[in-house]
């Protein structure tokens, strides 16, 4: 597998995932734990992440729209300037049941409405083209009326492939509308958006934003060899993939140790050194610190291509999203 050549220009930023604020399945959560996350949010907000992703699915089972609940109340307990300074993006999900150009009206309403109006950027979280692709255009153009009816600025996709990402972009550009960001899947144990023409090639050609969810592999790459895997299902993973990742571990080990720097923050500046802002999951301060801390150096570029050529060799992979489209 051919990786594509990576932008000269200077790496993106790194933003702030929300997936875990209300999952209980694989990230544990309980309401015991909103003030840790509050000092998290502060924390990431007094340090310069100001890039934080959501979702309307967010949160399972009771606390479905806990996530953008907490955003919501956080971001409303910030004065103005730091309010404004923030982006706050949050995707829609293309659920069976949300259907035609207003088929995510009331879901955008009631995203709103749990932000306390702080949102900037709205997604189509994933793309229907696999199984209902006559569901996803009217969708589409539904978001792109709140854009041009300015109910929110910017409008992004998410789970998307480079075919199906020129034909959106195409779509929006006849009606003014720009399609700012891509969301996928993105890390040393999914590089497959990095080959060549796959859609970082095409957000480069494009203009738009490339941004990385599970940019750590739910944890994999933020942790050293000889750990216990994690309880749930994310400790099923684990079992499944650490046994191939001594050599990769290894080689992010070499790297980090000069730099004093966690595991993590090799495989976040990995993810920008591709030119791809990532957005790991936070929920600790010391998170948001690793985080930032992350932003003060860069990979060389024989240290990427040495984490690029480990990566290719890997015979497993984190599991593909079955709704992402060609």
């Amino acid at each position: 597998m051919a990786h594509s050549t990576p932008p000269p220009s200077a790496p993106p930023g790194i933003g702030v995932g929300t997936w875990a604020w209300g999952n209980q399945l694989l990230w544990g959560y309980d309401p015991a734990q909103d003030d840790q996350l509050l000092a998290t949010f502060t924390r990431a907000v007094d340090l310069g992440l100001g890039w934080f992703d959501t979702a309307d699915s967010y949160g399972t089972g009771r606390f479905n729209g806990r996530s953008e609940l907490l955003l919501g109340r956080f971001c409303a307990g910030l004065s103005p300037g730091k309010r404004q300074n923030l982006l706050v993006a949050t995707k829609l999900a293309p659920f069976p049941w949300r259907l035609g150009r207003n088929g995510l009206k009331r879901a955008f309403a009631a995203s709103r409405e749990r932000l306390q109006g702080k949102l900037d950027r709205v997604q189509l979280h994933w793309s229907t083209a696999r199984y209902a692709p006559w569901q996803e255009g009217p969708l589409l153009e539904g978001l792109a009326d709140l854009v041009t009816e300015g109910q929110v600025p910017e409008l992004g996709v998410s789970n998307v492939g480079p075919r199906r990402l020129r034909q959106m972009h195409a779509k929006m550009a006849r009606r003014g509308v720009q399609l700012r960001s891509l969301q996928v899947q993105l890390s040393l144990l999914c590089p497959e958006p990095l080959e060549a023409g796959g859609v970082a090639e095409v957000c480069r050609e494009l203009g738009i934003e490339l941004i990385a969810y599970s940019p750590l592999a739910l944890g994999l790459l933020a942790r050293g060899g000889g750990q216990e895997p994690p309880a749930g299902p994310r400790g099923a993973l684990f079992r499944r993939l650490t046994p191939q990742l001594a050599p990769l571990l290894a080689a992010m080990e070499a790297m980090a140790r000069p730099r004093s720097t966690p595991l993590a923050a090799v495989a976040l500046n990995w993810c920008r050194a591709h030119g791809a802002m990532p957005i790991p999951g936070l929920r600790r301060p010391s998170q948001a610190e690793l985080a930032a801390q992350a932003l003060n150096w860069q990979l060389e570029p024989a240290e990427r291509e040495e984490l690029d050529r480990l990566a290719r060799a890997l015979p497993r992979r984190m599991p593909a999203n079955p709704f992402a489209s060609a």
